[in-house]
């Protein structure tokens, strides 16, 4: 007997990332925009921005990414959702399509989260690990086989 799950990337089914966007300009005169993202996790979401080639840094109050010309500052709402501030070289339609990038690679972070999560997990469940495949839209499928322990002819 064998189980094959499918993970579709959250970046697929996740049409509507950016919940909303808006710019001001601050005393400065720099645009400022900011994004609400769905985004959660501080760690999947510092990965993902590193992997769009951001230089991160954070501390406990919010997480800053860097690319050249471009400065976001993400911080937690109540809610514990991040939204970006967006400062530097950047529009709306930049901010939308940075934010739409990291939700990407989030995504991208999120399935391999999971999925390292079911290599761990498995055995103590009584699963083994028989195939590993990426489909055409870059979701994983695996299939275990279910332990005989315990199973009588």
């Amino acid at each position: 007997m064998s189980i094959s799950l499918i993970l579709v990337p959250l970046a697929v089914a996740a049409v509507a990332a950016v919940n909303g966007a808006r710019s001001t300009r601050d005393a400065t005169g720099q645009v400022v925009c900011e994004v609400r993202t769905r985004m959660r996790d501080e760690r999947l979401l510092a990965a993902a921005l590193e992997e769009t080639g951001a230089a991160v840094t954070a501390d406990e109050r919010e997480i800053a990414a860097q690319w050249a010309g471009v400065r976001a500052a993400f911080a937690r709402d109540t809610e514990g959702v991040w939204s970006a501030h967006f400062t530097g070289d950047v529009d709306e339609s930049r901010a939308v399509e940075i934010i739409r990038a990291v939700d990407v690679g989030y995504g991208r972070q999120v399935q391999r989260a999971v999925l390292e999560r079911l290599r761990e997990r498995a055995p103590a469940a009584g699963f083994s690990l028989e195939s590993e495949t990426i489909t055409e839209d870059a979701g994983v499928r695996l299939v275990f086989a279910v332990g005989r322990e315990g199973i009588h002819d």
